[in-house]
């Protein structure tokens, strides 16, 4: 299948026109592509995931700040969650048919990338984070009006409890020791992993998780240890 990247029709299918239409292409630039070619670090979109991230954090924060009726600070940290989750954000890039558009090594290609979920998770946000650097942070909210906070408004999206934020506090509250986390398996082919956590105090097994990517396996190891100690 030959994958069209023609960015010029995805911005008008986007209702967007970039300044810097480079940005637009880094953003959908994968290290893997960016090393085949021997271009620089800062010539894919990690720094943009990184930026985007950040960015889409704070939007969603503000728009649900002003939400009405007001939430609690806790209510807003849950949707909040569920909304910049990973599966969240793969179901965005899917529905934007983002897939598409992604510069891949021929690695990453024959290994199924243009189809892995921290892939197309990272994509959206390295778009997020090239919008907010081309147009500013209004144009990122003028984005979210149009193809996210839709979803938000008709309760597309379940409250995500964050387990390992919940294991954190209980954690400070008895003691000062910290807990730190561990991947100690990675199974399965490149476009469809699973990731196995464990999480320990100081030197004691609490839990152990799995998912399709890291930060789902830490959940779901934190999950496990609140449930060893008695707090779920």
């Amino acid at each position: 299948m030959k994958y069209r990247l023609d960015f010029k029709r995805l911005q008008e299918r986007l209702g967007i026109a970039f300044r810097d239409e480079g940005l637009l292409r880094l953003a959908f630039t994968h290290a893997s592509y960016s090393n085949e070619h021997h271009r620089r670090v800062d010539e894919d979109n990690e720094r943009l995931e990184f930026l985007g991230d950040a960015v889409l954090e704070l939007t969603i924060s503000h728009y649900l700040y002003r939400r009405t009726p007001p939430m609690s600070e806790g209510e807003m940290t849950k949707l909040r969650a569920s909304i910049v989750c990973e599966p969240s954000l793969v179901s965005y890039a899917d529905s934007l048919g983002f897939g598409d558009y992604i510069l891949l090594g021929k690695g990453e290609e024959l290994a199924g990338g243009r189809s892995r979920p921290a892939l197309l998770a990272d994509v959206f946000e390295a778009f997020i984070g090239a919008l907010y650097l081309d147009q500013g942070l209004h144009a990122v909210e003028r984005f979210l009006e149009n193809y996210i906070i839709p979803k938000i408004e008709r309760g597309e999206f379940t409250v995500m409890v964050d387990y390992k934020s919940m294991l954190q506090e209980w954690i400070q509250q008895k003691s000062s020791w910290e807990l730190h986390y561990e991947i100690t398996q990675v199974k399965g082919p490149a476009h469809n992993r699973e990731f196995v956590s464990e999480v320990y105090l100081n030197n004691r097994l609490l839990g152990t998780g799995k998912g399709r990517s890291k930060k789902e396996a830490e959940q779901h190891a934190a999950e496990e240890a609140l449930h060893l100690l008695g707090v779920l």
